[in-house]
């Protein structure tokens, strides 16, 4: 059984795709409880925003390291320890803050240990999904983003049922079995087969990359790409539930569950029509609509419409970070594990600003959610501009990415 795993590269896909699931789990399950934290812990809405900022801001600065680490210590050992580090973390958050005197310090420091878990699986997932040797890779891109929605998705539906059956106040046992996931998914990457990217001598270098003005573009492009979504996304089940006076299961299944649903609907039809659309007007199309449902979210009367506009957002930033991916394998072509890393801390800067801006401009108008999204319509304006700048660049010199066999 374990031979026939280490030959068959559908192992592999199967691995990255519960890897998005457990960075899905991660991500998602402490905003299903910021208002429990407001009510049990004493926990204002501008330090639980810091939590989210801590967060992603933590995962920036292992995407940061990564790009020096990565190819000397070898994807396996990283795969597997991103697996453990979640899962760490995520007992962390059922016990620490139990057992310390100030809830808060213990909140922060799980969620550094899971954040540094999700950095790396961040940085590593799609250039496995790169080197495996499968065709037509922007659908496989597109597909593989798909499981982080599937996976949030499951997290907020499960949690609900979990929190309706047994009461939210049992939060804790159910933190822990989540755990369950990067566990066994840490095993499962102990065996599967692995191809990296060029190496690091034959990939580009971060020197090389920074002299690109296409590439800083890209990096725009992929802080505005994180920013749109987790904006709404990491605000959605507060916002249901303050903002819009629904009760807490409606809200999450209406918010953040509809936004998943969507956001990973867009992910497969992306990947379906990646070779009838350009990827710049799939981004130009998704940042448009993020603007729409942006306004609807902040400005409608009606609570119902509000939601509407949850669930439209996530259709529209769906294929926003995964086009700008492939986007960049196209523009620049052998960019190596370097260009991965980078550009995921730019992903992840805007996962922290995003949802930091909302979180502080809500602050600074009496908690109002609906002002804190208004302000947030910059990023998408700002990824339409960039998009438009992109397209007037000449592409890179097109080539064989380099790959190589590890055990």
């Amino acid at each position: 059984m374990t031979t026939r795993i280490r030959q068959n590269y559908k192992h592999t896909l199967n691995a990255c795709y519960i890897g998005y699931i457990t960075q899905a789990i991660v991500n998602n399950f402490a905003p299903l409880l910021f208002l429990t934290f407001q009510r049990s812990f004493g926990i204002s809405l501008a330090k639980i925003s810091f939590l989210v900022t801590v967060n992603f801001g933590v995962q920036l600065l292992v995407d940061f390291l990564a790009a020096h680490f990565v190819d000397r210590i070898g994807y396996r050992i990283c795969m597997v320890g991103a697996h453990l580090l979640a899962a760490a973390g995520l007992i962390g958050m059922a016990f620490l803050p139990r057992l310390m005197s100030d809830s808060y310090p213990g909140l922060m420091a799980s969620i550094i240990l899971y954040a540094i878990g999700g950095g790396l699986l961040e940085v590593l997932v799609s250039p496995i999904v790169e080197a495996c040797p499968t065709e037509k890779k922007e659908a496989a891109m597109s597909l593989l983003h798909s499981f982080y929605c599937w996976g949030h998705m499951g997290v907020v539906i499960l949690s609900t049922a979990f929190f309706f059956v047994f009461g939210i106040d049992k939060w804790q046992m159910l933190a822990v079995i989540w755990v369950a996931v990067p566990l066994a998914n840490a095993l499962y990457f102990m065996v599967v087969p692995i191809r990296t990217l060029a190496e690091e001598e034959e990939g580009l270098s971060i020197r090389t990359l920074s002299g690109r003005t296409v590439f800083w573009i890209l990096m725009v492009l992929m802080i505005c790409a994180g920013a749109s979504e987790q904006a709404v996304s990491q605000w959605a089940s507060a916002f249901a539930e303050s903002a819009l006076h629904v009760s807490k299961s409606i809200g999450d299944l209406a918010g953040p569950c509809a936004f998943a649903f969507f956001m990973g609907t867009s992910r497969v039809v992306s990947a379906k029509f990646s070779e009838k659309l350009s990827l710049e007007k799939i981004m130009l199309g998704s940042a448009g609509l993020c603007a729409v449902s942006y306004l609807m979210i902040s400005l409608s009367p009606w609570p119902v419409l509000s939601l509407a506009g949850c669930a439209l957002c996530g259709f529209a930033v769906g294929a926003l970070w995964p086009s700008t991916f492939s986007l960049a394998m196209k523009k620049i072509p052998g960019g190596g594990t370097a260009m991965f890393a980078l550009f995921a801390l730019a992903g992840d800067i805007g996962c922290a600003g995003g949802p930091l801006l909302v979180g502080r401009i809500s602050g600074m108008f009496g908690d109002d959610l609906r002002t804190g999204i208004l302000a947030a319509l910059v990023f998408p304006v700002l990824l339409i501009l960039g998009v438009i700048a992109s397209g007037k660049t000449r592409e890179g010199t097109n080539k064989e990415n380099a790959v190589s066999e590890i055990g």
